[in-house]
């Protein structure tokens, strides 16, 4: 089977390397998956860069699609207030060069698309037949261009005063993207997409949602490959980090560490000096390196892209803290699981299904400082206790995270939603996608297959 994930990047920030990860499972089944991103972080040969074209014409046309977008948003550049989620357009740049790239295919797989995808010219010129599977990263596809819509119900009807953009207007920016993604999604026929989530909190927001809420979704968790993501030795972590071997240390990773919606600044509240405090040292990873205040030891390594020392970053923890106030499945809750460190964070969006509270680690409601540092301390202060749930940690990641379970499970429904039989002969449904037709008329109602953990 020929699978072409389409994704901003394959790597980088979360929904990329969730991405390529997926990519490199389905590759271990000896499936022919490929990658169309706009950003390429790899040496993969199995990942292309998007082009674009170098006609006069099409520079001229991108030149003016590019100033639409960037004036659409500068409206909002003195409204917007400091620290909110990012926010992108549904227009990009590629407008209708994208289909045209794409190889011949059974199955494309939609992942994180900002600035790749043009949504009013890429879904209608997609072929009628061609079967999509999108995997969420976050709720942006079905909002007016947030990627963390919090507590704000406007997706759920048709955005507007969007508080991203520090707006009062009915009639905004955010409003005109949600129409026009409800105009692109009206192209795409019935039993022709199905929605991953990698979380059940995503998938119950993804079905309340007005945009893709009439296509089914499954929920398939992301995956990693527990061969890198594992155990190491902790002295040795800690001496290649400079870290004392009796310190109690506390891990913090963000991609850009001064977002306050990864909640740093909850941690550090949690962790102020105190003389029960004793000991800790914070150990962090991300772009930046805001820590006001901070009296406490601790190292900060920025920002680290490669799996292999990640592993050795986390096996030098006693435990991982995820302060995050909304995530959809945070990747480094289930790497920090995979190398055996401990969790801690709050209940919100998807972490609750990855910790299991008091086997491995402990949830506290959102915002609850009091709570988080007791269970910080309830564990730092407890060596039985870590190591269970060390262990546990270790088990349930192999067990559910495994990059090779994710991609039996994404196989499984790419099967589902072509119509192939398993033990029949699935040789002849292949899709020429790049050029709009079909070798072989694909099943028109596909069953939808639900996958939970």
């Amino acid at each position: 089977m020929t699978i072409i994930h389409i994704g901003s990047r394959d790597g980088g920030d979360g929904a990329g390397r969730a991405a390529y990860r997926l990519h490199c499972g389905l590759r271990g089944l000896l499936q022919d998956s490929r990658m169309l991103v706009a950003e390429r972080r790899t040496q993969d040969p199995g990942v292309m860069r998007a082009n674009l074209s170098r006609s006069w014409g099409a520079r001229v046309e991108r030149n003016f699609r590019r100033l639409e977008v960037q004036w659409s948003a500068s409206r909002y550049l003195s409204s917007k207030p400091a620290g909110t989620t990012f926010f992108s357009d549904d227009r990009t740049e590629y407008a209708s060069g994208l289909v045209p790239q794409l190889p011949d295919c059974d199955v494309v797989n939609l992942h994180s698309v900002a600035g790749l995808v043009d949504y009013p010219t890429f879904f209608p010129a997609l072929p009628p037949r061609l079967p999509l599977v999108w995997t969420l990263h976050d709720p942006n596809p079905f909002t007016g261009g947030c990627h963390n819509h919090g507590a704000c119900p406007g997706c759920r009807h048709e955005c507007g005063h969007c508080p991203v953009l520090g707006s009062t207007q009915e009639k905004d920016l955010s409003r005109a993207i949600w129409r026009r993604k409800k105009r692109a999604y009206s192209y795409i026929p019935e039993g022709r997409l199905h929605v991953v989530a990698p979380s059940r909190w995503l998938a119950a927001e993804c079905r309340q949602s007005v945009l893709l809420g009439r296509f089914p979704v499954s929920v398939i968790p992301n995956g990693l490959d527990t061969t890198d993501f594992r155990p190491r030795d902790r002295a040795v972590a800690r001496e290649v980090l400079g870290i004392k071997r009796d310190s109690k240390v506390v891990m913090f990773v963000a991609g850009n560490i001064g977002d306050p919606n990864k909640g740093l600044s909850l941690l550090l509240e949690a962790l102020a000096p105190s003389p029960a405090n004793g000991g800790i040292h914070l150990l962090s990873v991300g772009r930046g390196s805001d820590f006001p205040g901070v009296r406490l030891p601790r190292t900060n390594v920025g920002f680290i892209e490669g799996d292999r020392v990640l592993s050795w970053i986390y096996s030098a923890a006693d435990i991982y803290v995820t302060p995050t106030l909304m995530d959809n499945l945070p990747n480094i809750v289930m790497e920090s699981m995979s190398c055996g460190t401990p969790v801690i964070g709050f209940e919100v969006g998807g972490v609750p299904e990855m910790v299991h509270d008091g086997v491995s680690g402990f949830l506290v409601p959102k915002g609850d400082v009091a709570g988080l540092r007791q269970a910080i301390l309830r564990v730092l202060n407890n060596p039985t206790l870590r190591a269970e749930m060390s262990e546990n940690c270790r088990r349930i990641a192999v067990q559910v995270y495994d990059e090779k379970v994710q991609a039996r499970r994404y196989l499984a429904l790419y099967e589902s939603v072509l119509g192939i039989d398993p033990w029949g002969d699935d040789s002849n449904l292949h899709v020429n996608a790049g050029h709009g037709d079909s070798r072989e008329s694909m099943v028109d109602s596909p069953q939808s297959t639900v996958v939970e953990v």
